[in-house]
């Protein structure tokens, strides 16, 4: 904190009161593409994320710096006439809260930021939504709004949707905006209601390991399962009374599954119902402190999104299955829209060093990449924080 309110200053100069935010990163311990769906998530907050260091102006104008693209320099805009600039690359992103925020009929000065993020980019733990978020705090704040933060989450949401133009579902700024220390989110992506479950890993860790493999069919991909889910949909509800995938139980789909006559697509139905009842499930296990059933239910979920989601590829079946292979796991999945990306294991602590050097070693004997290992603590949600006295 004290190198950034120091580069702050050098950026933009003394005078004025400074505040900190920080919004994290989020994982998503199981439920993969229920989102859309209809389905029910369970992600959790990291410890890691986005800063932003910000003082309020008296006119108009925003600018924006970040420690993370240095290269690009401070970028000025007026708030007044905001749209989207390819050449602003990054900051889009907090431009759109912005923008989001004014149309909703806000009234949000200008301001002076720095940011600062530790998630690792294009690893799929969702740093443009912390971004998002971090700024929604900020506005918030600077501008005494007193909004909650299921609203600031729908604002971002809004934003990365409308103003970015990508089609995110509610799950990615849900979790960083209402993420809780120690715990993970139900959520139900149709009705928004969410409940909490306790993480407790005694003496075991959440580990993500980064594939490295750029995720260049992840976007192609994504809109070609939805289209299969939405086909899947349409011939079941010809004969059942649903809204969604996620109204569906096991034993209602296989009963009425020979109604969708394309064998991709009622695959693709398959594994959207059957995750999210694994979801429900991992929950009261979680909650119940059965973390090696919860474990199953990750190995299952994954070996669901292999075969018949088919979104996981070569990366992200090696960097499992070596982790299957390693003693102290407890589970491990792809996470995220696959395609590369991140995966998600509990590993018990006393294995840790072992499990890093093996999956690395026989990943790369595989593939050919080296992943990266992240060790991460779940935290709590975007927030301000009052770190300037502990830290000068």
């Amino acid at each position: 904190m004290k190198t950034l309110y120091e580069t702050f200053r050098e950026v933009y100069g003394e005078g004025g009161e400074i505040r900190s935010f920080f919004s994290p990163g989020r994982v998503n311990l199981i439920g993969e593409h229920t989102d859309y769906n209809g389905g029910h998530v369970f992600p959790c907050s990291l410890s890691i994320g986005t800063y932003a260091v910000a003082r309020k102006r008296k006119d108009n104008l925003i600018r924006f710096y970040s420690l993370n693209f240095k290269t690009q320099g401070v970028m000025t805009v007026d708030s007044t006439s905001l749209a989207y600039d390819a050449e602003h690359d990054w900051a889009n992103y907090p431009k759109g809260v912005v923008s989001i925020f004014k149309e909703s009929g806000y009234d949000v000065s200008g301001f002076d930021v720095l940011y600062f993020g530790n998630i690792p980019n294009g690893a799929g733990l969702s740093s443009s939504a912390s971004i998002e978020l971090a700024t929604a705090v900020l506005l918030n704040e600077l501008n005494h709004l007193h909004l909650e933060m299921v609203e600031m989450v729908k604002i971002s949401q809004r934003a990365e949707n409308e103003f970015v133009g990508v089609n995110c579902g509610i799950m990615d700024q849900f979790a960083i905006g209402m993420g809780k220390e120690k715990a993970a989110v139900l959520l139900d992506c149709n009705t928004l209601a969410y409940s909490y479950s306790p993480v407790v890993l005694e003496k075991a860790s959440l580990v993500i390991a980064n594939t490295n493999k750029r995720r260049g069919l992840a976007d192609s991909k994504y809109n070609e399962r939805r289209s299969e889910c939405e086909r899947a949909l349409a011939k079941l509800q010809e004969h059942v009374s649903i809204q969604s995938l996620g109204d569906l139980t096991i034993e209602s789909f296989e009963a009425h599954k020979h109604h969708i006559t394309n064998p991709i697509d009622q695959k693709r139905a398959k594994h959207a119902v059957h995750e999210n009842v694994r979801t429900i499930e991992a929950a009261k296990r979680l909650k119940a402190g059965e973390i090696e059933a919860f474990g199953q239910l990750m190995n299952e979920s994954h070996v669901s999104l292999r075969d018949d989601y088919e979104v996981t590829g070569l990366e992200l079946d090696a960097l499992v299955e070596a982790a299957w292979s390693e003693e102290g796991v407890i589970g491990s999945r792809m996470t995220g829209a696959g395609f590369g990306g991140c995966t998600i294991s509990i590993v018990e602590d006393q294995f840790l060093t072992s499990f890093q050097t093996n999956v690395a070693k026989t990943y790369k004997e595989k593939t050919g990449l080296t992943p990266e290992f992240y060790v991460v603590e779940i935290g709590a949600g975007a927030r301000e924080i009052n770190q300037l006295s502990e830290a000068l």
